[in-house]
């Protein structure tokens, strides 16, 4: 029992010895000491927790420094706030971003829209001018069909087609274009059919044309000679017994031996002396046609023989029933005599 409150005694005494820088605070900027670590005394104790360190975990710090590196101010933030904020700032800098190119793109188009709005009614315009004029054409066109009608009307019942005096009909119907009128390839089709008939009307009114030219080319339509024209085709006043008589032909004055010159081709059909017409010659050109020369001081053909429109035939003169030298012209159709004048075109 005496022993025990020594051995006390010492033990107080080791702690006592213990030196006093042990229990200093560590300076600032130094290491710590082996208190901090957790070693000495309370070695076995459990170490305190880092209650600071914890907390500035689910922390996110923004810090304002100077120029020299001094800290002046510094705002701590949650991080759930952070992140949010971050996704915020994110999503408007893209928001702003995507408004600024669609405005960049819309400002473009805007643009663009405002030239072709200008080639629009451009092409509007021109489209319009192009529909008027294809329909002027068509006007135009149209109207050969008239013309090639009045033509071919004299050369028999085939030129009377398309002729406004001919009976039309059929039953009322809407027509089938709108009420602006046919479109510029509506327009432009109605305009080739048209044009299509018409070339077929203009071949086949040069088919008529080549085989009226070979009527036309028989007939007597060139004056035999030129002059005054004496005596007209008709009832006329005798020159012998002052009565009326009828003049189957035409006088032209001429001097004896002027060239009498054929109007048109043909075959010698007579030529020598006849009663009344003196020295006479007939020229058939087909198409029971004949031409009567008479009062001719000279021939210069002979029955049977061919001519050709202008073939010298012969010489005025004064033979025959005549009262002074003249060409006395008759033209006769199927044996009768008609007015020559019909036939002179030349």
């Amino acid at each position: 029992m005496g022993d025990t409150p020594q051995a006390f005694g010492r033990t107080d005494t080791a702690i006592e010895s213990v030196p006093t820088t042990v229990l200093e605070t560590a300076k600032p900027g130094g290491r710590r000491g082996w208190l901090h670590r957790g070693w000495g005394l309370n070695r076995g104790a459990t170490p305190p927790r880092r209650r600071g360190a914890n907390r500035h975990r689910g922390q996110f710090s923004l810090l304002v420094v100077r120029g020299d590196g001094v800290r002046v101010i510094r705002f701590n933030f949650a991080r759930p706030l952070a992140v949010a904020g971050f996704v915020a700032i994110a999503a408007s800098v893209t928001t702003v971003g995507t408004l600024t190119r669609d405005w960049l793109q819309l400002r473009q188009l805007t643009r663009e829209s405002v030239t072709f709005a200008a080639q629009i009614a451009e092409q509007r315009k021109m489209i319009n001018d192009f529909n008027r004029r294809v329909a002027d054409l068509r006007k135009e066109v149209g109207a050969w069909r008239e013309l090639h009608a009045r033509i071919q009307e004299p050369f028999g019942p085939e030129a009377g087609r398309g002729s406004r005096d001919r009976g039309i009909g059929g039953a009322t119907t809407p027509s089938a274009y709108p009420s602006g009128g046919p479109s510029a390839s509506e327009e432009l089709n109605r305009l080739t059919e048209t044009i299509m008939q018409e070339g077929e009307n203009l071949r086949a009114l040069d088919r008529l044309m080549t085989r009226a030219s070979k009527a036309l080319a028989a007939l007597p339509s060139r004056w035999p000679v030129r002059g005054a024209v004496n005596s007209e085709f008709g009832n006329r006043k005798s020159p012998w017994t002052e009565e009326r008589e009828f003049h189957a032909g035409m006088d032209i004055g001429a001097n004896r031996g002027t060239p009498v010159h054929a109007p048109a081709a043909g075959t010698v059909f007579f030529a020598g002396a006849a009663p009344e017409y003196g020295t006479t010659v007939i020229i058939d050109h087909g198409q029971d046609i004949k031409s009567l020369y008479g009062h001719l001081s000279q021939l210069s053909v002979k029955s049977g023989q061919k001519v050709e429109r202008g073939t010298l035939i012969a010489y005025t003169g004064n033979t025959g029933r005549s009262s002074g030298p003249h060409l006395h012209y008759e033209i006769l159709v199927k044996g009768r005599a008609v007015n020559p004048r019909a036939y002179l075109w030349d």
